[in-house]
C-alpha cells in the first residue's frame, strides 16, 4: 500500500510541474524522441500565466503548491548540479524557504512536550513567530532578562516528509532502471543522502551540537564567530540559543550605513570557510546572505547549521593539491590526484585526462584574478566529469557548492573582490603544514596508531577467520541450504513483491484515466 502511496503523490507532484509549466521548460536536447514528443504535448495544459514567467518563476511557484518536503527537497538538489545540472541548479537556489507561520500555541506544546516542562518555566516570556521555513519556525523569547531565539519544529513535518521521499526513491530506482547513463551519478544514494541530510536537520539537538563544534574549533578564530547555545533549554524539537543584533549580509545598503568594512568582510567569509574546511573538515553548507549577520563589532555571526558538511583527512589533502595544482598550473599533477583518489576510473587514460583539465585551467589564468569565477570553473569541472565516468562525491559536491555560495556573497560585498588573494594565506599555511615535512610526521603518526590499533584487533580476527573456514567446509561437504522459515519467507515476499507491482499498474492506469476525464 506504501508503494500505491507513492505512485499516487508523484502523479499529483506530475500534474502539477506539467501545470506550472516547469516540465514544458526542460531541456529537449538529449531527449529520446518519444519523451520529447510528450513534452511538447504538456504545453496545452500549461496555465496562461505561467507562459509569460521566467523557468525560475515556475518551478518556484510549482514547489510551493507541492509543500514544505519539496522545497527541502528543491534546496538539496541546488547542491547537486551534477545531478541537475548547473543552470536547474541556480533555478533551484533561488527558492525561498518561507513558509506560512504556524500558532504559537503549537510551539508552546511542542516545546513542552520535548523538554518535559511548562514554558513558564523555561522562558520568562515567549512571543509570536518572526520568521518561518519549511522545517522550523523562530520565536524571540527572554530568559532572565536576557534575549534568545527560540527555534520549533513545524507539527508533521516529518511524516510528511516521510511520506514525499517515498516517491523520489520511486523515482531514483526507476532512473536507474531505465536510463543507463544516470547509474554514474547515482539517484538511489542521492535520495538517501538527502533522506539522512533531512533527518538530522529535523533533530535541533544536532544542530544544537553542530553549533557548539564550530564555536569550539572558531574561538580564536579573527572576525568569525556562531550563537551559543543554551542546552538547558534544547531538544529534539527546540533549540534556544543566543540572540544575534546584527545586519544581514544581504542588506549591502544597511552594512554601509552602520560603517562597516565590506572589502574587510568579503575577506573574513572567505578564509573563515577554507579555515573550517581545510583546518577542521567541518563546515556551516548553507552560508547564504540570509543565514549570515555582521554584528555591531564588525564581526560575523552564522545561524541556522542544520546543514553541514565533513570532509576526512584524505579528502582535504586531495582538495588542497588539486587547487594546487590549478594555480601553478601542474595539471598532471591534478589528473594524478583525481585518479590516486579514485575519481576517476583506471582505465581512463591519465594524459587525456590531463588534457581536459588543462582546457580548464589555461582559460582561468588568462584572466584577472578579481573575474575568475569560481562558480564557472565547477561547471567546467561537471562537464569534464560526465566524460570520464566520474561518480557522484556528495562530500565534495557539497563543498564545491557552499564555495560557490560563498564567493557569490563577497563579490556582492565587492563585485571586484580578489578571491584568490584572500585565500593564499590560509591555503598557503595548510599546504605547508600538511604538504611539507610536517605531512611525513604526521602520516607516521597516523600509522603507528593505525598498526597498533591492528595488533589489538589480532586475536578478534584469527578468531573469525577460523569460524568462517569452518563454516566453509561445511558447506563444501553438505552444500548451501536454508532452513524451512527462510525459505517461507523469501516465498512470501517475491509474491507480495509480484502483488503489489499488480497494483501499482492498475493504480497509474486508474490515475491516467482520471486526468484524462478531468482534461475533457
Amino acid at each position: 500500500m506504501s508503494t500505491i502511496g507513492a505512485y499516487f503523490r508523484l502523479t499529483r507532484v506530475g500534474w502539477v510541474l506539467v501545470r506550472e509549466g516547469v516540465v514544458s521548460a526542460l531541456p529537449t536536447q538529449g531527449m529520446p524522441p518519444a519523451l520529447a514528443l510528450a513534452k511538447s504535448l504538456t504545453r496545452i495544459f500549461v496555465k496562461p500565466r505561467s507562459i509569460k514567467e521566467s523557468r525560475a518563476e515556475r518551478l518556484a511557484r510549482a514547489v510551493s503548491r507541492l509543500g514544505p518536503s519539496y522545497v527541502k527537497i528543491g534546496q538539496f538538489l541546488a547542491t547537486r548540479p551534477d545531478v541537475v545540472g548547473v543552470d536547474w541548479s541556480a533555478d533551484l537556489a533561488l527558492l525561498q524557504d518561507r513558509m506560512a507561520f504556524f500558532p504559537t500555541a503549537i510551539s508552546k506544546e511542542q516545546i513542552e512536550t520535548s523538554l518535559g516542562r511548562p514554558i513558564d518555566d523555561l522562558y520568562t516570556s515567549f512571543g509570536e513567530p518572526i520568521a518561518a521555513a519549511s522545517i522550523a519556525q523562530v520565536h524571540p523569547a527572554e530568559v532572565a532578562g536576557k534575549k534568545v531565539a527560540v527555534k520549533v519544529v513545524r507539527p508533521g513535518v516529518r511524516q510528511r516528509f516521510a511520506n514525499d521521499i517515498e516517491g523520489m526513491y520511486l523515482v531514483a530506482h526507476m532512473q536507474e532502471r531505465f536510463m543507463r547513463s544516470s547509474r554514474r551519478l547515482r539517484p538511489v544514494e542521492v535520495t538517501r543522502t538527502l533522506e539522512q541530510t533531512t533527518k538530522l536537520e529535523m533533530d535541533l539537538r544536532l544542530e544544537a551540537a553542530a553549533l557548539s563544534e564550530i564555536g569550539e574549533n572558531t574561538k580564536d578564530d579573527p572576525g568569525f564567530r556562531v550563537p551559543n547555545v543554551d542546552w538547558e533549554r534544547t531538544g529534539r524539537d527546540v533549540i534556544t540559543m543566543e540572540w544575534i543584533d546584527g545586519v544581514k549580509m544581504s542588506d549591502v545598503a544597511a552594512l554601509k550605513a552602520a560603517g562597516h568594512d565590506l572589502d574587510l568582510l568579503a575577506e573574513t567569509l572567505i578564509q573563515s570557510f577554507l579555515r573550517h574546511t581545510l583546518r577542521d573538515g567541518f563546515f556551516h553548507a548553507d552560508m547564504h546572505p540570509g543565514n549570515l549577520f555582521v554584528d555591531p563589532q564588525g564581526i560575523i555571526v552564522a545561524v541556522d547549521m542544520g546543514i553541514v558538511g565533513r570532509l576526512g583527512k584524505k579528502e582535504r589533502r586531495f582538495l588542497a593539491e588539486i587547487l594546487y595544482g590549478f594555480i601553478t598550473r601542474d595539471y598532471m599533477r591534478v589528473a594524478q590526484v583525481h585518479f590516486e583518489a579514485g575519481y576517476v576510473p583506471s582505465h581512463h587514460d591519465i594524459a587525456s585526462f590531463a588534457q581536459a583539465i588543462r582546457a580548464i585551467g589555461e582559460p582561468i589564468h588568462g584572466q584577472p584574478a578579481e573575474t575568475i569565477s569560481m562558480a564557472r570553473l565547477l561547471a567546467l569541472l561537471f562537464e569534464v566529469t560526465d566524460l570520464f565516468e566520474m561518480e557522484t562525491r556528495p562530500e565534495l559536491i557539497m563543498l564545491q557548492k557552499t564555495m560557490v555560495v560563498v564567493e557569490g556573497v563577497s563579490r556582492m560585498l565587492n563585485p571586484r573582490f580578489n578571491m584568490w588573494k584572500a585565500s593564499e594565506p590560509v591555503v598557503g599555511q595548510w599546504i605547508r603544514d600538511n604538504l611539507g615535512p610536517k605531512r611525513i610526521m604526521t602520516d607516521l603518526k597516523d600509522g603507528m596508531t593505525a598498526a597498533v590499533k591492528l595488533a589489538e584487533a589480532l586475536p578478534e580476527i584469527a578468531a573469525k577467520t577460523e569460524k568462517f573456514h569452518g563454516q566453509l567446509l561445511q558447506m563444501s561437504e553438505h552444500g548451501l541450504r536454508f532452513d524451512p522459515q527462510t525459505a517461507e519467507a523469501i516465498g512470501k515476499a517475491e509474491a507480495r513483491h509480484t502483488r503489489s507491482g499488480r497494483w501499482a499498474l492498475w493504480v497509474i492506469a486508474i490515475a491516467l484515466v482520471a486526468i484524462a476525464v478531468m482534461l475533457a
